[in-house]
């Protein structure tokens, strides 16, 4: 028999199913919404209260000006605080994580942007892995500026000493606030360790002041790697890529614990930068299907990647699935990764009139950014997603121009290999 937890079905007697089995029913009841087996999609900007007692309630919760009490639910008000398709969405969404509480975005950089802005205040200092993606590049060394907080680099690779090393050099401990990483680095695949992070979070960390690690999952999304489990506070994620997964909504979230959640909601209130209703039922449809195409996705990768690293016009190939000769690297991906993901990049032989040239060439693959669709993608970081980054930087990070970033779908293996060949046939 069926029996309930936290509201909503998770357990067949002491049997707890698996995220991807719940992704279908959990946190909807159909009875609610005229027996539908899906969720409706709940267009509108506004709640109707039963009375004005409930809508003053609400309110209070809302604004922060109470606590909720132990059995209270807070009610429906406005789409820009909550709303049904939001509220299932991220109730599943933190399934996958683990994770307490959920908010999701407008977009992967709505769910950045704000989270930093809810967590940091004037004269912070955040220390963030070297490279990320470009957007996120550009906001943490140029946008979080202008409110007084200081951006501090470190490469991806570096070793936790390394780290440690820059924070001492530069003296910024006592004003360390976050470690902000994305593993793996977008574009060069570089990990960063999330427990050796958390552990450096912990040490600069005090009485008064907790130093918060924040990871940005996109690369390896909710299946292949879980951050909370290995110290992070926060995990973001552009819900664009494999959560969406269609190519066909822009969005972003946000997971952790329910107090900090707490923090990142109340700015998202006032920001306005919440998801729509329809991309919220949008994305509910993509996760029934998101580990079975973060899988496919990944064997394809697997197969491409093994075909393009004994190509002769490739000089260097940057995937998980090949880590043999880097003991670091590979010591971090056995530890915290729990599959190579579909991201592949590698360095053409020559520069950019190379890298182009085979682009312009592809068929079936498409040129244009973003990732993990079911489509596959190429592009070129250093022209398009990193442009924003200084050419000194980009070169520092490893981001050449001969370098081409591919996002592999769930096409068959064959077909994109053949694409590819004759594409490097025209180079």
């Amino acid at each position: 028999m069926l029996t309930e937890d936290n509201k909503y079905t998770q357990y067949l007697g002491d049997r707890k199913f698996r995220p991807e089995s719940l992704m279908m029913s959990y946190g909807y009841k159909p009875e609610l919404s005229q027996g539908a087996i899906k969720s409706p999609i709940f267009q509108t900007s506004t709640f109707v209260f039963e009375k004005a007692e409930d809508g003053k309630a609400f309110f209070e919760l809302a604004y922060g000006l109470r606590e909720k009490g132990e059995k209270e639910e807070m009610g429906l008000i406005y789409s820009r605080l909550n709303n049904p398709d939001l509220e299932i969405l991220e109730n599943r969404l933190c399934l996958w994580d683990d994770a307490e509480e959920a908010a999701v975005f407008a977009s992967g950089m709505a769910a950045t942007s704000t989270t930093l802005l809810a967590l940091l205040n004037p004269g912070d200092v955040i220390l963030h892995s070297e490279p990320i993606y470009g957007g996120s590049d550009y906001y943490i060394k140029n946008i979080l500026k202008k409110f007084g907080i200081t951006a501090v680099g470190f490469k991806a690779n570096a070793t936790a000493e390394e780290v440690d090393k820059i924070i001492q050099e530069k003296n910024i401990g006592g004003k360390l606030a976050m470690i902000f990483i994305e593993t793996p680095a977008n574009p060069t695949n570089h990990l960063v360790d999330i427990q050796a992070c958390a552990d450096l979070a912990k040490k600069y960390s005090t009485v008064d002041k907790k130093v918060l690690l924040t990871v940005d999952n996109t690369f390896l999304g909710p299946v292949f790697q879980h951050p909370l489990k290995h110290g992070a506070d926060l995990i973001i994620y552009s819900a664009t890529k494999f959560i969406g997964g269609h190519s066909d909504l822009i969005a972003g979230a946000c997971l952790g614990s329910a107090a900090l959640m707490k923090q990142v909601k109340g700015m998202r209130t006032f920001s306005g930068s919440m998801a729509s209703p329809w991309d919220g039922w949008m994305m509910m449809r993509s996760l029934e299907t998101l580990k079975i195409r973060m899988e496919r996705m990944a064997k394809n990768a697997a197969v491409v990647a093994d075909w393009l690293v004994k190509h002769p016009k490739v000089e260097k190939i940057h995937y998980l699935g090949m880590l043999e000769d880097n003991a670091q690297q590979k010591a971090i991906f056995e530890k915290q990764c729990l599959a190579a993901g579909s991201m592949i990049a590698f360095d053409i032989k020559g520069g950019e009139a190379e890298a182009f040239k085979f682009l312009n060439n592809l068929k079936l693959i498409k040129l244009a950014v973003s990732l993990g669709g079911t489509e596959s993608l190429a592009e070129h970081p250093a022209s398009m997603t990193h442009s924003d980054i200084t050419p000194a930087d980009r070169a520092e990070m490893g981001i050449g121009e001969n370098m081409v970033r591919l996002s592999i779908g769930v096409e068959h293996p064959e077909d994109l290999i053949a694409d590819m060949e004759q594409a490097f046939a025209a180079v």
